[in-house]
């Protein structure tokens, strides 16, 4: 017994919600894990074991518990804040890169042998790779298994699944029953309530409290026409955000409701609906709105260390909950910082969408106001200068930007080391400080950059009383580091209201 274990157990006993997904537990009599939050009966602690990871528990022997369902649980927030190989590795599994390009592209993605990757994994996450992509490929499964009627053999190919045994085999072992009995859990009317307007319904889970009204804010000053929007909900007082995803195997229409007002700040989860073009994207699309909506982050930890500092604090005792949006493209979002570079959010987006318009990939039919997909990098490295409405200097920025993420050079993807990428991109012509920390910030996830020379942090921090220049940034936010990035949010919000 040890000391952190001992403290897990104290977790478990309190069923505290903060801890799921950082750990698992597993009771050795009934041979099941659960989430820490479970409700079931606290067990005795000599029965009780720990596990880093869902694959972990499943390779020991155990089944995912039918209450809690530990596999829906939001993915541990060090994946975010890590930026050493296990946290993107992470990253890169949860984007399906295994299901894509086996754990031989995983490792040359990051950099490693296959046996290097393997074993840093073992030691920390208690599985290798393939079994953390197995472990998720189960979720999936479940997933389609109760929210849709496909049959079951489309169902395992969509899930990620090289064969119908190896399917049964994981289902049976993760869940205590073929797929068959796992579906039969949902009745058909649940599955059809599920399906209603078309598409895949799920919950997006999150932990602690969320303010989702900030998400939607600054999604919807930001939305691309064409592209995303931010429309009243089928809830009255609600808003739903829409946007198109480029995937792997096709595209999709992604929604996202906000939360009805007066809905428990901690309810746990936002709805969600997809309409893949191909179901081998499922797994994919869900990770990459977890992105953006930033819901693996640990809102207790951030919240603690900012607001302990006095002048954040009313800042953060205002707005709990507050999250730092990543993005569903991490090429979208580096072009569209480009874009916005010296220019108001309502100049940068009309940028966007004229880009958009000119050079994005129809879809088959318009879906509301949504009518393209962003536009590739390959696409916009031939872009015509003349279709490229701004100052030269920028319009070279552009092109070499996207020239250098269409042909590799600079990568931007979830598995890049942070500061090698950052030294990449400010390598090429156009590309300043700003444009390479709003890149970090949001494409990379990064949760600890400060952008001190941006416009809207100046002018927070000028609302809070504090000097506003680049100097005085960098020296007051080190009390908030390692979580910078919500600080930057924090001020953008001050700013806006001072206006």
């Amino acid at each position: 017994m040890t000391e952190d274990d001992d403290a897990r157990y104290r977790a478990l006993s309190s069923r505290d919600g903060r801890f799921d997904g950082v750990f698992f537990t597993a009771v050795s009599t009934t041979r099941i894990y659960c989430r820490p939050s479970c409700p079931a009966v606290t067990p005795k602690r000599a029965n009780v074991r720990f596990y880093p990871s869902a694959a972990a528990a499943q390779a020991a022997g155990y089944r995912a518990c039918r209450r809690c369902r530990p596999d829906a649980v939001p993915g541990s927030p060090d994946w975010n804040t890590r930026a050493d190989l296990v946290g993107r590795a992470m990253r890169l599994i949860r984007d399906g890169v295994v299901d894509r390009e086996g754990v031989t592209g995983l490792a040359a993605r990051l950099g490693y042998s296959t046996r290097q990757l393997g074993r840093q994994l073992t030691a920390e996450l208690g599985a290798g790779p393939v079994a953390l992509a197995r472990a998720q490929r189960a979720h999936t499964a479940r997933i389609l298994l109760q929210t849709t009627d496909l049959p079951v053999t489309d169902v395992a190919f969509a899930a990620g699944f090289s064969s119908v045994r190896q399917f049964n085999d994981t289902v049976r072992a993760v869940h205590d029953r073929n797929p068959t009995a796992l579906r039969a859990e949902v009745s058909p009317a649940r599955r059809a309530r599920a399906a209603e307007g078309g598409g895949i319904a799920l919950r997006l889970a999150h932990r602690g409290v969320l303010d989702a009204g900030h998400l939607m804010d600054f999604l919807a000053v930001r939305a691309v026409p064409g592209v995303e929007e931010v429309v009243p909900g089928a809830a009255r007082g609600t808003r739903t955000y829409r946007r198109t995803l480029a995937l792997p195997h096709g595209h999709a229409v992604a929604e996202v409701d906000g939360p009805a007002p007066g809905a428990p700040a901690g309810r746990g989860w936002l709805d969600c609906r997809l309409h893949l073009s191909d179901l081998r994207d499922l797994t994919t699309a869900v990770q990459r709105l977890r992105a953006l909506f930033d819901l693996d982050a640990d809102p207790e930890a951030v919240d603690g260390q900012l607001g302990a500092d006095p002048v954040l604090d009313p800042l953060v005792r205002g707005r709990p909950g507050l999250r730092s949006p990543g993005h569903v493209d991490p090429h979208e979002l580096a072009v569209r910082a480009v874009l916005g570079q010296q220019v108001s959010v309502a100049a940068a987006r009309t940028l966007a969408g004229r880009l958009a318009a000119r050079y994005g990939k129809p879809l088959p039919a318009p879906s509301g106001g949504l009518s393209v997909l962003f536009p590739a990098a390959e696409t916009l490295a031939g872009a015509a200068p003349e279709d490229l409405a701004m100052p030269a200097a920028r319009r070279r920025a552009l092109l070499g930007l996207a020239a250098a993420l269409a042909d590799g050079r600079v990568r931007v993807d979830a598995g890049v080391e942070r500061e090698e990428a950052a030294r990449a991109l400010l390598d090429l012509p156009g590309i300043g400080p700003w444009t390479a920390g709003y890149i970090r910030m949001r494409a990379f996830a990064d949760p600890d950059v400060l952008l001190p020379g941006d416009a809207g942090v100046r002018h927070g921090l000028l609302r809070l009383g504090l000097p506003g220049d680049p100097a005085s940034a960098v020296r007051a936010a080190e009390a908030w580091t390692p979580w910078r990035s919500y600080a930057v949010h924090h001020l953008w919000r001050a700013a806006s209201a001072a206006g």
